[in-house]
């Protein structure tokens, strides 16, 4: 499944969730195709879901939030590990997804 637009896109190959371009969606109803693609991936019961950002230039407070509402989706499935990648040229993402592992002490983050 991938969802794509002018400004962005999502897609999941097996575990990997892909995300890339500029996401300034307005609220939680727009999110929620993401969201569903997200939660496809998760029913799945991978072993790990590995959610790839270091393509994502920008994300607004709706989607930060939408992030932080998968990882504790995910921390109600102990069996699942999590791993975040982001980028420390993108700046947002250094200091944003650090709160993701507030949320979910397994989670794995790696920002390179």
């Amino acid at each position: 499944m991938e969802i794509s637009t002018n400004d962005y896109r999502v897609w999941a190959e097996g575990s990997k969730i892909h995300y890339e371009g500029t996401m300034r969606l307005s609220g939680t109803e727009a999110y929620a195709p993401i969201l569903e693609l997200m939660n496809n991936v998760l029913d799945s019961k991978p072993e790990e879901i590995v959610l790839d950002l270091t393509g994502l230039e920008f994300l607004n407070s709706s989607g930060i939030n939408l992030l932080a509402k998968f990882t504790i989706e995910i921390r109600k499935q102990p069996d699942i590990g999590v791993r975040v990648l982001g980028s420390k040229a993108i700046p947002w993402q250094s200091k944003s997804l650090r709160n993701l592992q507030r949320l979910h002490k397994s989670l794995e983050l790696q920002i390179n």
